[in-house]
């Protein structure tokens, strides 16, 4: 029986033409071979499986070929060539940097640089892994690799740059491989499969290209194990199957169970997806993947982002004209956000289901918020007999508001001759707004209690109420309202406002009141709307105006400590320090 060659060394690139995803390195390297420009020390770094050593031996084979093709590429023909492509090249020398990291290995190596070679006119020095060499390798090989002999050549290859001193960087020339586009590698696995007489749907190349992760090498070996368990016939199920994947079906399904705002579905979809043993981490993040298809297929152009077979793409179009702008935007950041939470949630299923909950209620909430801003808008009609009544809101308690209003308000539908003084009459209006429950209201027990919010229109000022008003006019609305606060449970107010006595300005309508402190000022300014529209309604003169002043301390006057207090009790009465020492008493209590 043959020994069996797995794909990534059977098929890997011979020339630079064959290299997969690279152009931009592979023709500088071309351009450099043709005009003669070459470096003496490159450096190959990416990630694995990008083709870092592969391009370093073609480069080595390339530069030794004596009759190269119009094209720069080996001609596979001549001494050279053959020498390398059976092993058996005295011109290169690879050396495997993980496991000979050491001074002596360096020192060998650059023993080995004097001598010239015996066949072709350079001699290549391939070093895999540079970046696993010491510290003490690293300045033992910088003079060789500043000033190499002129048949020298180094090629170091890395997957981590940052680990190489910048001596070393500075003395290379520096070649960054990117990761292997899906497409790309799906292109060569469909290659291979044809050489290898393998059926292979494009969809599953797609999966095991992205299972790749962008390296090559890594596809290769997943194709073969993909073979070794399906036989000649590589379908899409079988490679979901066999790589433990989450379908694509699952999450068109929990999609469409949350455009029809179907929570009972979707949790019925992810438990049916937790039972065959996928993680509910790996759920979310897909989900946050598949929302990102589904806002990048919305756009023709932007549809080339999407890495994923024909088929799949068609669906992706297909459900993606159901979404909204918005609500594609909102999903994706309740899935960011939950995907974030996750690992130190303790209860992490409930939070994928409450994402779920979320995402189906998002359409509802849409409309809530909508209705939410026609309240806080409502429409007023302005009859003849100068009642103003609410269209958006007819509750009882708005009904009784309404009637209890009196107002004054001209009619310039019924009297076209109205000048625009009289269309500025006053009037004044209670408006009672019920807060729409937001999204955070639908998951918490607790309810918010009914806002009032009450708005005094004033359309000209020189027609406003004036009646004069007196101290004790003042005095008693002031006590009214105090004891109103009492009755409603809001004792703090009440006792902020019964503290002191409301002085009344020399022009009768300017209303001070002195508080003690900053809490107190903030507290009466919370209720302050309502406060100063109940004291003009009840004093029938809609001109007042209310000061709130904070009293100022003299500077000296704070008494913080029990020696403080004494001195100012005895500034008032010196025969309490007799008292103090007849009964031989302390100040420090």
């Amino acid at each position: 029986m043959d020994n069996f060659i797995v794909s990534a060394r059977k098929y890997r690139p011979a020339t630079f033409n064959t290299v997969v995803g690279q152009a931009h390195i592979t023709n500088t390297l071309k351009n450099a071979i043709k005009n003669n420009h070459l470096a003496q020390a490159f450096l190959f770094c990416g990630p694995r499986g990008v083709g870092k050593t592969t391009c370093a031996r073609i480069l080595a084979k390339t530069i030794n070929c004596t009759n190269k093709t119009a094209d720069t590429e080996a001609c596979d023909q001549c001494e050279s060539c053959k020498s390398f492509n059976s092993g058996a090249s005295l011109n290169v020398y690879e050396l495997d940097a993980a496991s000979n990291n050491s001074v002596d290995d360096i020192r060998n190596l650059v023993d080995q640089v004097r001598f010239a070679p015996q066949l072709g006119t350079h001699k290549v020095y391939i070093i895999d892994e540079v970046h696993m060499l010491s510290t003490s390798a690293f300045n033992a090989f910088l003079k060789t690799l500043e000033e190499p002999p002129k048949h020298a050549i180094f090629i170091l290859a890395t997957t981590e740059k940052h680990k190489i001193i910048p001596t070393i960087l500075s003395r290379c020339q520096i070649f960054d491989f990117n990761r292997i586009q899906i497409e790309d590698i799906a292109n060569h696995l469909a290659y291979i499969a044809k050489n290898e007489n393998v059926t292979a749907e494009t969809d599953a190349l797609h999966i095991i290209a992205q299972k790749a992760d962008g390296a090559l090498r890594d596809a290769c070996s997943i194709f073969d194990q993909i073979v070794s368990f399906a036989g000649s016939n590589v379908t899409y199920k079988a490679v979901i199957e066999n790589l433990n994947i989450l379908d694509y079906d699952y999450y068109f399904k929990v999609t469409d169970a949350i455009l029809a705002e179907n929570i009972s579905q979707s949790l019925l979809i992810f438990n049916e997806i937790l039972n065959n043993g996928f993680d509910g981490h790996n759920f979310i993040a897909g989900m946050g993947s598949h929302f990102r298809n589904l806002l990048v297929s919305r756009d023709n152009e932007t549809l080339q982002l999407l890495e994923v077979g024909n088929n799949i793409k068609d669906k992706y179009k297909e459900q993606a004209s159901k979404c909204s702008l918005s609500f594609l935007v909102k999903g994706l950041t309740i899935l960011n956000k939950t995907d974030i939470q996750y690992k130190s949630s303790k209860n992490q299923r409930l939070q994928v289901e409450l994402a779920l909950m979320q995402l189906c209620s998002l359409n509802t909430m849409s409309v809530e918020a909508e209705k939410k801003n026609d309240i806080s808008k409502p429409n007023i009609t302005v009859s003849s007999s100068s009642n103003i009544t609410s269209t958006s809101n007819n509750s009882p308690v708005q009904q009784q508001a309404a009637t209890n209003e009196k107002t004054l308000v001209s009619n310039p539908v019924a009297n076209p001759t109205t000048t625009a003084s009289s269309s500025t009459s006053v009037f004044k209006k209670t408006i009672l707004k019920t807060s729409t429950p937001s999204i955070s209201q639908r998951f918490n027990t607790e309810k918010k209690a009914e806002e009032t919010e009450v708005k005094e229109i004033t359309l000209n000022p020189t027609e406003r109420p004036k009646q004069t008003v007196t101290q004790d006019a003042l005095d008693n609305v002031w006590q009214r309202y105090a004891n109103d606060l009492k009755a409603k449970g809001k004792q703090n107010l009440a006792i902020v406002l019964t503290s002191r006595q409301p002085t009344l300005g020399s022009d009768s309508l300017t209303i001070e009141y002195v508080i003690n402190n900053k809490a107190a000022e903030e507290a009466l300014n919370e209720d302050k709307t309502t406060f100063l529209s109940f004291l003009r309604k009840e004093l029938n003169n809609y001109s007042v105006s209310l000061n709130i002043v904070v009293a100022q301390v003299e500077e000296g006057k704070n008494l913080y400590t029990a020696t403080d207090r004494y001195k100012h009790l005895l500034e008032k009465n010196p025969a309490i320090n007799k008292l103090r020492q007849a009964f031989d008493l302390d100040i420090e209590f």
